[in-house]
């Protein structure tokens, strides 16, 4: 009976193991989506970010290119001005 409580000791151990490391692959699982979603949500960020610039970046040009426009136009007029 010794033999057989000492296997069963022994089984109870490795089944203790397997439990903890299924426990803690399911807790490495958890955190690898985390850090999947914390990278897409970097991912966002960094997008975003770029979207913002550009958006500054075009309202720069636009402002530039509506000067332009008036300086076109002004010049236009000066030149009719002396023709006339």
């Amino acid at each position: 009976m010794s033999n057989f409580n000492d296997l069963v000791g022994e089984q109870l151990k490795t089944m203790d193991k397997l439990l903890f490391i299924q426990s803690e692959i399911e807790r490495c699982q958890e955190l690898e989506s985390e850090l999947i979603e914390l990278q897409k949500e970097t991912e966002l960020q960094s997008i975003q970010e770029e979207i913002k610039k550009m958006k500054e970046e075009l309202l720069q040009i636009h402002d530039l290119f509506q000067q332009q426009t008036e300086e076109v136009i002004r010049s236009y007029q000066e030149k009719v001005h002396q023709i006339v």
